[in-house]
């Protein structure tokens, strides 16, 4: 089928949406809103309200201020989570180099005797190799006015710069696996394969994030590993989606809490819920009950 549809002016989108039974207390403050954010980002938080979705048809008593509401949520959420992640990033980053290059010298990350997968290895350095070209930082420019060999600056330079992607993927082809547990554990984690495992989970998170995707009832296909066996206040109850947020949610607080014991992610999430009281847990996946977990209070 040949797509004809021709663009529309925002008056022609609201009409739309009220012959579908969208109400609008304030017209002009919603053309406003549609000349800024567009109809199909808003459409997202929308669709939920919607009864008949074949049709778009909304439910009785959908209002256009509850997508708004919905929407200005998620950016806000997006906002905690990506500001939560980047200091597990960083943290990540520094446990991983100091292990690694305390054990195996600055230029670990070369060693192809380190790697697990030789393919790996090579797409991990051309990650690398690709990360520092376009780098413009004064350290990295600095280094390579002075130095020209070997090819890459050593892993505590190198590192600072590679994004987090490349990080997980680095970690996850390691193949020494006592040294990786010990990473792990200063996270308070049990195993390496839980670290390996929510580096890669918490890199699309951050993507999402980073990229302005929806985060609220959005499905992962990278799924954080749960188990009961953690070290310190964790979850007991695991009837939950785990291909949606609550999950990640919970390795995010888990994370930040064994790096820093004073962060304020759990009171700064509840608070977030607070001050939006239409939004309904659940659709993030949240169990009931969820907030009596150790974790949580």
């Amino acid at each position: 089928m040949e797509y004809t549809k021709q663009p529309i002016t925002l008056a022609e989108q609201i009409n739309i949406l009220k012959q579908r039974g969208l109400v609008f207390e304030d017209e002009n403050a919603a053309m406003r809103i549609l000349s800024q954010i567009s109809y199909f980002r808003l459409a997202n938080y929308w669709r939920v309200m919607e009864e008949n979705s074949s049709i778009h048809r909304f439910r009785s008593g959908s209002k256009f201020s509850a997508v708004l509401s919905l929407y200005t949520f998620d950016s806000e959420l997006r906002l905690l989570v990506f500001n939560a992640i980047q200091h597990i990033e960083i943290a990540s980053r520094t446990k991983i180099n100091q292990h690694f290059a305390m054990t195996y010298g600055p230029f670990w990350f070369m060693n192809a005797s380190l790697a697990a997968n030789e393919y790996h290895y090579n797409k991990n350095l051309e990650s690398l190799h690709t990360e520092l070209a376009r780098c413009h930082d004064e350290f990295i420019q600095e280094h390579f006015r002075k130095y020209d060999s070997p090819e890459f600056p050593p892993s505590w330079k190198t590192l600072e710069v590679a994004s987090f992607g490349t990080l997980s993927k680095l970690y996850k082809n390691m193949n020494d696996f006592d040294l990786m547990k010990r990473v792990a554990r200063d996270f308070d984690m049990p195993q390496h394969e839980y670290l390996r495992n929510w580096l890669e989970s918490l890199t699309i998170v951050r993507n999402y994030c980073a990229h302005h995707a929806r985060l609220w009832n959005a499905h992962f296909a990278v799924r954080p590993k749960m188990t009961s066996r953690m070290r310190q206040r964790w979850i007991s109850n695991f009837n939950f989606p785990n291909d949606r947020l609550y999950p990640q949610l919970c390795c995010i607080a888990y994370w930040l809490n064994s790096i820093n014991p004073q962060n304020t992610f759990v009171q700064d999430f509840k608070s977030l819920l607070t001050k939006y009281p239409s939004v309904q847990p659940s659709m993030m996946g949240f169990p009931p009950g969820w907030e009596s977990e150790p974790l949580w209070q």
